[in-house]
């Protein structure tokens, strides 16, 4: 991983950060979430996924809509440092524990 690779992932990981701590705090049954990118083919290789507790919390979150927040918060935290998702609805997946 070059140089340049490793601040723009810590600079993904704080952002992402702050999303997970907005989750917590507005998403019932929200846990963590991850990401995965793949730098020679940033940034359409970036993908975050989001962790619920169960499977009925995970559907209890689409529901409720919570899926389309989560998807708010995550790209509105890259957009703040400058990263644009390309496809949020692909690039953000929710996923059960």
């Amino acid at each position: 991983m070059r140089k340049t690779d490793k601040k723009r992932n810590n600079a993904i990981r704080l952002a992402l950060t702050d999303a997970c701590e907005q989750a917590l705090e507005q998403i019932p049954g929200f846990k963590w979430l991850t990401h995965y990118v793949d730098y020679q083919r940033f940034p359409q290789s970036l993908k975050v996924v989001c962790i619920f507790e169960s499977q009925s919390a995970l559907l209890a979150a689409n529901t409720a809509a919570h899926d389309v927040l989560m998807r708010k918060l995550v790209t509105e935290a890259l957009a703040d440092i400058g990263i644009a998702m390309p496809n949020p609805g692909t690039n953000i997946s929710l996923q059960a524990e």
